[in-house]
């Protein structure tokens, strides 16, 4: 079971840092991330997203591959890349992996303008290594599903900074 921890920062360049941190802290297999989106609460008080993984692009990218090869059985390749990019895109742009779009928003709701918050989806932690490097961005918890002693420690590492 993945957990979720959503952690506040005054601003959108700290949520972001922290991500690279957690991204990099993947790469020495000291984590292992579901999901790592940063929502940010703009002026307007509206939220966006700024997602991990752009699964609109990537759905464009497949698709014009697929269309391309479909379309060089019709023999129109090109005709075949565009139509299949347009229906990739479509498909990626509806996708949802990883966290829902809505509870993050719902979360950063919380958030005054100009904050952001850092929204991650954990499958696998050492925590006796994450949480000392991760505890250099700060922050405060707004939503976990850890248990009661495991978001106490979390919070307790991210006040030290």
């Amino acid at each position: 079971m993945a957990d979720l921890v959503i952690i506040a920062y005054e601003n959108e360049e700290k949520a972001e840092a922290a991500r690279r941190k957690l991204l990099e802290l993947q790469k020495e297999y000291l984590i292992e991330l579901s999901d790592a989106v940063v929502a940010v609460r703009q002026a307007d008080g509206t939220v966006k997203l700024n997602q991990m993984i752009n699964t609109t692009a990537t759905g464009a990218a497949s698709g014009a591959l697929w269309g391309t090869l479909i379309g060089m059985l019709f023999l129109a390749p090109l005709l075949g890349a565009a139509a299949g990019a347009g229906m990739g895109a479509l498909g990626g742009y509806l996708t949802d992996i990883g966290i829902d779009d809505k509870f993050m928003k719902d979360a950063a709701e919380a958030l005054k303008p100009g904050q952001a918050a850092l929204c991650v989806m954990v499958r696998k932690v050492t925590a006796d290594k994450v949480l000392p490097a991760m505890a250099q961005f700060g922050g405060t918890v707004l939503r976990t599903n850890l248990t009661a002693e495991q978001e106490t420690k979390l919070q307790e590492a991210l006040k030290a900074a």
